[in-house]
């Protein structure tokens, strides 16, 4: 089984957070809301890979500040198939330092958007962004959303 290593941000500016749509290679799967980053490039840092991959996807010059986490999953592109693989992802905490957000054309991914916070509860979403909630004390992206528009209403 091969091991997919892969660097993504998580990138927040005034109550809202950075997400790219992914749109699976095979059409099986319905579009969903994910972190930017993706896959390292051989001999590649993760570090360097979530500088280019936050350019490649929202056109962002992203500085990761810390790491949040790492998340494992296994997955299986042709369910029954002999193509299983274990994603290997390295989550950073990042912040914008140039650059003008714009979609990624021929890759993974076809739009760039801030989403509210509050609205992370109502998206279609990868695990991803679950887990990086979690790697950043809430139990999901729903708890996230919840009690952001608890500290909102509290205001």
């Amino acid at each position: 089984m091969d091991t997919r290593p892969s660097a993504y941000a998580v990138i927040i500016e005034q109550g809202k957070i950075l997400l790219t749509r992914w749109v699976p290679a095979d059409r099986r799967n319905s579009p969903a809301w994910t972190l930017p980053g993706g896959g390292m490039d051989p001999g590649e840092q993760p570090y360097d890979t979530v500088v280019r991959e936050v350019y490649e996807e929202t056109g962002y010059d992203a500085a990761p500040e810390d790491l949040l986490g790492v998340d494992a999953g296994y997955f299986d592109p042709n369910a029954g198939s002999e193509n299983v693989f274990c994603a290997l992802r390295i989550v950073y905490r990042a912040h914008i330092e140039g650059g003008t957000l714009r979609h990624e054309i021929d890759g993974s991914s076809d739009e760039a958007r801030w989403v509210p916070i509050a609205d992370l509860d109502k998206i279609q979403k990868v695990h991803l962004v679950d887990a990086a909630a979690t790697m950043m004390g809430y139990a999901n992206s729903t708890d996230w959303a919840r009690r952001f528009r608890e500290r909102q209403l509290s205001r």
